[in-house]
């Protein structure tokens, strides 16, 4: 009884150390990202190119397009990783432009899940953001929501979806290795 008790130790040890290094990799880097349209240049992999930067004041707006990720003006716009694995997330991390418009990043339903159906939109909800200021980097804590698509989701609304940066922390899910 007491080696068993040593193998559990040992599992727990391995578990907890695998968990805290993992949550210190942005997993977003590793993925791939779509949206429902884009404005301009500003294509959807511009969320996750590792640059947390917001344009703020620019006075030559080509330089948001250049970092951010933004949809046309559109009903119910919204962004799509894929991770390319089932992870449990814990951390969604956002950097909202710097220059101008609030209303393209509050009100952003985060998913997290397994489902493309309706484009990913209708997995479950981790977070919805809120008025911040801009250019603000804000962290949303999803408890370890299992998935393998995160998803920014403004529903039932005419509007631009602009993403400067989109971070995601978690672990390999259990899943993997059923």
């Amino acid at each position: 009884m007491e080696g068993l008790s040593y193998l559990f130790l040992l599992l727990g040890v391995f578990s907890i150390q695998g968990s805290s290094e993992n949550l210190e990799e942005n997993l977003a880097l590793k993925g791939t990202a779509v949206q429902s349209s884009t404005f301009y240049t500003s294509e959807a992999t511009k969320a996750i190119d590792g640059i947390r930067y917001s344009p703020s004041g620019t006075p030559h707006p080509d330089e948001t397009y250049t970092y951010c990720s933004i949809t046309s003006n559109q009903l119910n716009p919204w962004w799509r990783l894929d991770l390319l694995d089932y992870y449990d997330i814990y951390n969604v991390t956002i950097t909202y432009r710097g220059d101008c418009c609030l209303e393209q990043t509050t009100g952003v339903e985060i998913r997290i899940g397994n489902s493309l159906l309706n484009n990913g939109n209708n997995n479950p909800r981790c977070a919805v953001t809120s008025l911040v200021p801009v250019g603000s980097t804000v962290s949303f804590s999803c408890g370890g929501m299992e998935g393998r698509y995160v998803n920014m989701y403004i529903p039932n609304i005419q509007a631009y979806l602009t993403l400067c940066e989109v971070e995601v922390y978690g672990t390999d899910s259990c899943e993997d290795f059923i």
